[in-house]
């Protein structure tokens, strides 16, 4: 049977921030509901996610953790859902324990056994994941890349980012936008300026998190490391920054950096799964995962050079393909879902086989 019809579609988020994966999620739910799909979204009440979603997509929120799993079955259900789609790990988790469902899950981070096993269908975001899978998950997986996160239309204004830090024109301004965090390399990154960037360039932090306090501490050393706090502007700060740098220990496929490759920005990134695929071939500079001096030695070669916009190649990381490439293979698993599995005989009790 082909389902050619609209689906009725139920993310799963459980986070109270909007970060890559979240933005991601909320990016696809919108896209989805704009081609006639009923789409819904489950995550944690108070979410910041359900501000992000468009009119046509609805959210429910969960006020407790306490036997989430069985919740979501519930509401899925109710919701007459033929799709659960589970966006990292704890709402893998959940939607793993949804029957009579095609259960869909995407690997932001990676893939896990106990989250991942049991889904009908896998979302790759990088052909690395692909390739790490377990030979019986392949066939049900899909390498689909990231795009780039529609943002609400805003007015750039070249230089207002420079003018509220006090940079003059020939002070440099590098860049970082994400999580605070030590799994991004933030503090790889301090130590890198502090190190080697020229005495007058500015390093401009965009974003929140755990590792705040340890970079406010390297800022109270060096006052050239402004910590913005999270922002809305982004077009705005990648207009302005000469420099954009992705310092991660870890990343399956950052959002920020396609962010800065559709803004033109020249890019430093550590070489992690997700920026060796994407930056392959790219005007990029790839460093090694968690060496300073390397990130340090690329960012002060990379100021070095004139300012310039740069032009990436973005026809892999398409919105509207990569949109159309995960209800395929929602499809796929609505079918896989429906299936009946086959009877199993008990041992002692096979046919006889006649010559």
């Amino acid at each position: 049977m082909e389902f050619r019809e609209a689906l009725t579609i139920a993310h799963v988020v459980f986070s109270s921030r909007l970060a890559g994966g979240e933005r991601h999620c909320v990016d696809l739910a919108n896209a989805q509901a704009a081609l006639g799909h009923c789409v819904h979204v489950i995550g944690t009440a108070g979410s910041a996610v359900r501000a992000a979603l468009a009119p046509n997509v609805e959210f429910h929120g969960l006020a407790l953790p306490l036997l989430r799993g069985r919740r979501v079955a519930a509401l899925v259900r109710r919701l007459g859902a033929q799709v659960c789609h589970g966006h990292l790990g704890p709402a893998c988790k959940a939607v793993a324990r949804v029957p009579g469902v095609a259960r869909v899950g995407t690997l932001h981070v990676g893939y896990k056994a106990h989250h991942h096993a049991r889904m009908d269908a896998l979302v790759c975001v990088n052909r690395a994941q692909f390739r790490g899978l377990p030979d019986e998950r392949q066939a049900c997986a899909e390498v689909v890349y990231n795009w780039a996160p529609v943002r609400p239309e805003s007015r750039v204004v070249p230089g207002r980012l420079r003018a509220e830090l006090g940079l003059q024109d020939g002070q440099r301004l590098v860049g970082f936008l994400g999580r605070l965090h030590l799994t991004k390399g933030v503090d790889l990154l301090a130590e890198a300026f502090s190190r080697h960037a020229p005495p007058d360039a500015c390093l401009a932090l965009l974003g929140d998190g755990p590792a705040r306090a340890e970079l406010e501490a390297c800022a109270a050393r060096d006052p050239r490391i402004r910590l913005l706090g999270q922002r809305e502007d982004v077009e705005q700060a990648l207009a302005d920054f000469d420099l954009f740098v992705s310092p991660s220990r870890e990343d399956a496929f950052p959002l920020a950096v396609l962010e800065a490759m559709r803004a033109g920005c020249p890019i430093v990134a550590s070489e992690t799964q997700g920026p060796l695929e994407m930056l392959a071939g790219q005007p990029a500079s790839l460093v090694p995962v968690g060496d300073a001096d390397a990130l340090g030695r690329a960012l002060a070669e990379a100021l070095r050079a004139p300012r310039e916009r740069l032009s990436y190649a973005m026809d892999a990381f398409g919105r509207d393909q990569a949109v159309a490439r995960i209800v395929a293979l929602y499809r796929q698993a609505v079918r896989r879902a429906l299936q009946p599995e086959p009877a199993r005989i008990p041992e002692g009790h096979e046919p006889a086989l006649h010559a």
